[in-house]
């Protein structure tokens, strides 16, 4: 879908995503805005059903959100060797080695930036912790 000259990946609409909030928001997983690929905060969840996996365990959650990301470059054009920049949020600082070594087999030899934060919550209480990521989509595959 292109919105505002920019192809958006998976748009879809909160009253789905969040049916026990009131919320009626668009969105999308992913935005590609000329050469760089913009990626929502991935978390446990299966993007296919929105189902939350890897319940009460960190190191699973981080897994099914690097999954995540890897599918949603691929489907922009981009691969997880062209990651630029990571934001990792964790709910507790006690999983950070979890979560940064399941991060860490991901980006072997990619080298990317990346900026860790603790926060109180994120949107369901089951979520542990949440990445976003931004890639570039390089000149050959643009071609």
């Amino acid at each position: 879908m292109v919105a505002g000259g920019h192809t958006r990946i998976r748009p879809f609409n909160t009253r789905e995503t969040y049916p026990e909030q009131n919320l009626d928001n668009d969105l999308c997983q992913a935005v590609v805005a000329g050469n760089t690929v913009y990626v929502r905060g991935q978390i446990g969840q299966d993007l296919d059903t929105s189902e939350s996996v890897g319940i009460g365990d960190a190191e699973a959650q981080a897994e099914r959100a690097m999954a995540n990301i890897k599918m949603l470059l691929e489907e922009a054009g981009s691969r997880m060797e062209h990651l630029v920049k990571l934001t990792i949020y964790l709910i507790d600082p006690r999983y950070r080695e979890a979560v940064y070594r399941t991060v860490g087999r991901w980006t072997k030899g990619v080298h990317p930036i990346s900026t860790g934060l603790v926060v109180s919550a994120l949107a369901r209480p089951e979520w542990l912790c949440e990445i976003d990521a931004i890639a570039v989509i390089p000149e050959e595959a643009r071609a």
